[in-house]
């Protein structure tokens, strides 16, 4: 029976047809004989998984292949010194276009089995990396701030089944909000949840007439006018909402002389927070949603630092295997791939319930290149087993 190794099936949810046009319309390998940008994407998704730390231990891994399997992923032996100059002068551009269509099939996947209107619920947030150091410093230094030094990665998260569905990389000193408003595509019917460091109204009026709704935070000296006191229900109080409120801006010009474009009516509702003196103020267009329903979808914003955190810890972007602006912007993206990779592969199992996407990875790595059943080719039916006759029994031709 025809077999494949884990990673070859793990690569599948990529059409190979569509991969190879993406890359000859980019011109991401051009004048390129052997180290095919296919074969780079498999190198740099066997090194998340394998958890390799350096260039060395990836190839020295990436030998273990078998040749049966390295024609099959359509490899060869990898060269150190191949794998480091591709990593720092081949446009990232390639491997970002094959992140967004994962992103998207992920988003397809799931939009076929989720019903409920969690699933345009977005949560917008921004995660640095720090890299300081010798070789770091010739590029980053330029562009620190006084708590880092590095890349910035923007990213949006779907609430429902914790997938990316927009990416975006700049410099430690770039504000969240100027990347937000300059490439962010507001979705018509779409909850967007941020915290107050996107604070800027002219962007919140803007999301308001796309017909989107928002979730986030007043700043503590918004200068506000209570239109009318709306009343809490029992199971809002219950949940720690304290007030409802709606509220208009009662200037046409905060500080800073920036024309106020918003004019429509807010809603500010107070939230208890257990073990702080000070409540949570919220701020949303949504006038008609419970209060206890945007408390829940601004303490779910919370999802998006469990990601961050998580492929931090459980990937490999935490030591680089190089050191120029485009090596660890392939990383990164690398390692986002691969996450959306295991999503694919967990959906198409039907793993979510009873495996974990950490359990998932972990056996991932040790099975790695352990034998699968190809799919689409159905098994051969085992053998009827002999009939034993007994000694009164005869065996008839006819």
């Amino acid at each position: 029976m025809a077999s494949i190794c884990l990673l070859q099936r793990l690569l599948q949810p990529i059409p190979r047809q569509q991969f190879e046009d993406l890359v000859k319309r980019l011109g991401a390998q051009r004048y390129i004989k052997t180290f095919t940008c296919w074969r780079h994407l498999v190198a740099l998704v066997f090194a998340q998984l394998s958890g390799t730390d350096g260039l060395r231990q990836l190839v020295a891994g990436f030998q273990a292949l078998s040749p049966t399997q390295r024609r099959r992923l359509d490899v060869r032996a990898l060269c150190r010194s191949t794998l480091d100059d591709a990593n720092a002068r081949r446009p990232v551009q390639w491997l970002a276009d094959v992140a967004a269509s994962l992103m998207s099939r992920v988003q397809h996947s799931q939009r076929r089995t989720a019903q409920d209107a969690v699933r345009l619920v977005k949560v917008l947030d921004s995660s640095p990396f720090l890299l300081k150091g010798r070789w770091f410093d010739v590029w980053s230094a330029r562009t620190r701030t006084a708590r880092t030094q590095g890349l910035k990665l923007h990213l949006m998260l779907q609430l429902h089944g914790h997938s990316p569905c927009w990416l975006s990389f700049t410099h430690s000193n770039v504000n969240d909000l100027t990347e937000a408003v300059l490439h962010v595509r507001i979705q018509r019917g779409a909850t967007y949840v941020f915290d107050k460091g996107y604070c800027d109204y002219n962007w919140w009026h803007c999301i308001d007439t796309q017909g989107a709704r928002f979730v986030t935070r007043f700043r503590s000296n918004a200068a506000l006018v209570v239109e009318h006191e709306m009343a809490v229900p029992q199971d809002a109080a219950l949940a720690g909402v304290l007030h409802d409120q709606a509220v208009r801006f009662k200037h046409k010009s905060p500080r800073g002389g920036h024309l106020n474009l918003y004019r429509g009516v807010l809603r500010r509702i107070y939230v208890h927070r257990p073990g702080h003196t000070r409540a949570l103020v919220l701020a949303t267009n949504d006038m008609h949603a419970p209060a206890q329903e945007i408390a829940q979808l601004y303490k779910d914003r919370w999802q998006i630092e469990l990601f961050f955190k998580w492929i931090k810890q459980h990937l490999r972007i935490r030591h680089f295997l190089g050191c120029s602006e485009n090596a660890v912007k392939t990383q990164i993206l690398a390692a986002l791939v691969t996450y959306l990779l295991l999503l694919l592969h967990q959906a198409a199992h039907g793993l979510q319930e009873s495996t974990s996407l950490w359990t998932l990875l972990g056996q991932l790595r040790v099975k790695l290149l352990a034998p699968v059943p190809a799919p689409g080719r159905p098994r051969r039916k085992p053998p009827k087993p002999l009939q034993t006759l007994h000694s009164h029994e005869q065996l008839s031709l006819f």
